[in-house]
């Protein structure tokens, strides 16, 4: 019996989650190539952060700039300077609403450019006779959470459901091949601290990671996003491995 090919695109934003995601899709044995995008968002810290972990975890890492993106989703706290970040929520109010902080169909972006990849490199195996149809996997890898998250419409299970059907109806390698994009979702129903003990199981380089929508010298602690980290290593009973090392090595480390 032939070995099946399990190629993999994980979208890497060098935070917790995608780390994590990263760590997992490894772990499981995927042919891994970690996708950033350089959209125009508010700092570089996070472009970095994901550059150190694919270089820690030995994975291909391609960063696509997108400079259109700053353009066109220029409605959100992250792509201007126009909207403030929110600060100071009380974290049983994130998911409540949709946050300033929600860029403008992002997700379905992201998707679509790391499922044309994907399909390149399996395109690429089926017509260059590598492999059958029937002896190769594909899936995307993204970081989404429905449980301690902020609100955003593209991170919900019946948008996914959606993606992927859309993604096969408009793929070559699913119309005519009939191999499907998966888009895996590892994350999807974990709580914060969940995806923190996850992440420490599978030795994912997380004091490296960068959630902080912010991109000062450390995370500013007060925005949605480090409020949710800091609730997930405290419930989780761990210290923040970041915080740990910025306190060790000074904070432009």
């Amino acid at each position: 019996m032939k070995e099946m090919r399990r190629l993999g695109v994980v979208l890497l934003s060098g935070g917790l989650d995608s780390t994590t995601v990263a760590a997992r899709a490894r772990a499981d044995g995927i042919e891994v190539v970690a996708l950033t995008f350089d959209y125009g968002q508010r700092h570089r810290r996070e472009l970095e952060s994901a550059g150190r972990v694919a270089a820690l975890m030995g994975l291909r890492h391609e960063v696509v700039g997108l400079p259109a993106m700053h353009r066109l989703s220029w409605y959100s706290a992250l792509t201007t300077g126009v909207i403030e970040v929110p600060r100071g929520r009380p974290v049983a109010d994130l998911g409540a609403d949709v946050p300033s902080t929600y860029v403008p169909l992002r997700n379905t972006v992201f998707l679509t450019l790391a499922a044309a990849l994907l399909e390149s490199r399996v395109l690429g195996l089926i017509e260059g006779h590598e492999v059958e149809a029937g002896d190769v996997s594909a899936a995307i890898f993204i970081a989404a959470n429905a449980v301690d998250y902020s609100g955003y419409p593209d991170c919900r299970p019946e948008y996914f459901a959606a993606m992927r059907k859309a993604l096969f109806e408009g793929s070559k390698m699913g119309r005519q091949y009939g191999v499907p994009i998966l888009i895996e979702t590892p994350v999807l129903h974990l709580s914060k601290a969940g995806i923190v003990r996850l992440g420490l199981e599978l030795g994912a380089p997380l004091e490296h990671t960068w959630s902080c929508y912010e991109g000062g010298p450390v995370p500013c602690g007060d925005c949605d996003s480090c409020l949710l980290r800091a609730r997930g290593f405290a419930e989780a009973g761990v210290e923040d491995p970041l915080l740990a090392r910025l306190r060790r090595e000074g904070p432009s480390a």
